[in-house]
């Protein structure tokens, strides 16, 4: 893995060659590397590790008004020259555009490293091995034995390394890691799940996560089925997040410019209910991730939705360049330089806890998790799923017994105005998208439309 010493002695080196050896007017470099390690286990044994690095390195030239973007894997400093050298002579083919974006300079209120960001780096998961990850998924597996449960799941720790210089003279380089641990056990009729990702070793505790995983398999045993129908529903915060999850394309600069975005047009009305503020929020204190975006701009705290209203989307510097005002540094650059995305979403909890969004409940549905969501109508974004591991029916503010899983159709703008009580904010993880810091919901008008095997 490259450290911030080599990554900065390999980038400059190849912005010096740009700069002394061609006619680019300007040259973006970047280096991306993830190093990954999965303990793999199945039927409370271990099935196999899987271990490897993999990344890019990417080149952006800018020659006469004309963009190339260039990518591949050699990281050596002659595999950087070539791709400098095939992105320059492919831009002097093509047409000036006149879209074409001056590279950032350093120095700028761009590009100002902020202050108070915690640290997002932890060697001690760098060090994990693979007796380490055995260790680990052997205090699963006893936990299982001991509830005479079945399990299985991943444990995988994980480090990334991007950085990203041009011949302006901006450096910018992250160090990133995470531990992930997903949890599965499985009874003779039922079945319990809980996951967790942590940017810490000491955020992952994988006897908890089995105990909780191993509760909910037992409280959902002899499951029963119900009829389908609207309900009111307890979402914990995973499943709140993989539903959540497809309503961030609505947030992205370049689906407004489009007219794509179910939000398009909207800026100023409810969109959502009041009780829902969303921001992207990259200095939160329980969020992760690099403080500045792909092209090396610095990342802006954005509101997205305040009580319901929708303010704006996160803009790139083209993005912004259609829609107007100050970009916010949520650019994907090279090799996908014209897109933009909210990565570090951030939704305002309230102070009601699980346990008494159950006992508000009349009847209702406990939703521990969702699973194989997919998109039905862009307009309504809508979605389709089906129930999984452990969901529960509720009776008179009581879990009273598992329930047989059902699929659901729901509008997430229909069911993001119906939440009725909110939860602490978490940072979750789920199995659609990216970890976020969302809530669990109590909500009204969850359609669950058929059951399921």
């Amino acid at each position: 893995m490259f450290t911030k010493k080599t990554a900065r002695r390999l980038i400059d080196a190849a912005v010096k060659y740009a700069r002394t050896s061609t006619i680019a007017s300007g040259v973006e470099v970047a280096i991306s590397q993830t190093s990954s390690a999965t303990a793999r286990f199945a039927n409370s044994e271990m099935t196999r590790h899987l271990q490897g690095v993999t990344g890019y390195v990417a080149v952006r030239a800018l020659v006469g008004g004309r963009t190339v973007v260039q990518y591949g894997d050699d990281y050596t400093a002659a595999g950087l020259r070539r791709l400098i050298n095939k992105a320059v002579t492919l831009a002097a083919e093509l047409k000036h555009d006149a879209r074409t974006y001056h590279l950032l300079k350093p120095r700028t209120s761009y590009t100002r490293n902020p202050r108070g960001v915690a640290n997002r780096y932890d060697p001690r998961i760098a060090r994990i091995t693979a007796d380490d990850r055995s260790l680990a998924v052997q205090k699963i597996i006893k936990v299982a034995e001991a509830h005479e449960l079945t399990v299985a799941g991943i444990y995988a720790p994980t480090t990334n390394v991007y950085a990203v210089g041009n011949t302006n003279g901006l450096y910018r380089f992250h160090q990133q890691s995470s531990l992930e641990c997903s949890v599965t056990m499985v009874g003779a009729t039922s079945s319990g799940w809980q996951k967790t990702v942590a940017s810490s070793q000491d955020g992952v505790d994988v006897v908890s996560l089995a105990e909780i995983a191993a509760r909910k398999a037992i409280e959902s045993k002899s499951p029963k089925a119900v009829e389908p129908g609207d309900y009111e529903v307890v979402l914990e915060p995973s499943a709140v997040l993989d539903l959540f999850t497809f309503l961030i394309g609505a947030f992205r600069g370049d689906s407004h410019c489009d007219q794509s975005s179910a939000f398009f047009g909207k800026a100023g009305k409810r969109v959502l209910g009041k009780n829902i503020t969303i921001t992207d929020n990259v200095y939160h204190e329980l969020q992760t991730g690099q403080v500045f975006d792909d092209e090396g701009m610095t990342r802006k705290a954005v509101t997205l939705v305040k009580d319901g209203v929708f303010k704006q989307p996160v803009k790139s510097r083209r993005s912004a360049a259609y829609l107007g005002g100050e970009p916010t540094g949520h650019g994907i650059g090279i090799p996908g330089s014209e897109n933009d995305w909210p990565v570090n979403l951030v939704v305002e909890g309230g102070d009601s806890t699980v346990q008494q969004m159950i006992e508000s409940t009349t009847r209702g549905i406990l939703l521990p998790r969702v699973w194989y969501l997919r998109d039905v109508d862009p307009n309504t974004l809508t979605v389709t799923g089906m129930t999984r591991d452990g969901a529960m029916l509720i009776e008179n503010g009581k879990l009273t017994r598992g329930i047989k899983n059902m699929r659901f159709n729901v509008s997430l703008l229909h069911l993001f105005k119906h939440v009725t009580m909110l939860g602490e904010s978490i940072f979750a993880a789920g199995e659609e998208g990216s970890p976020a810091v969302v809530p669990a919901m109590k909500v009204e008008d969850f359609r669950f439309t058929s059951r399921t095997k």
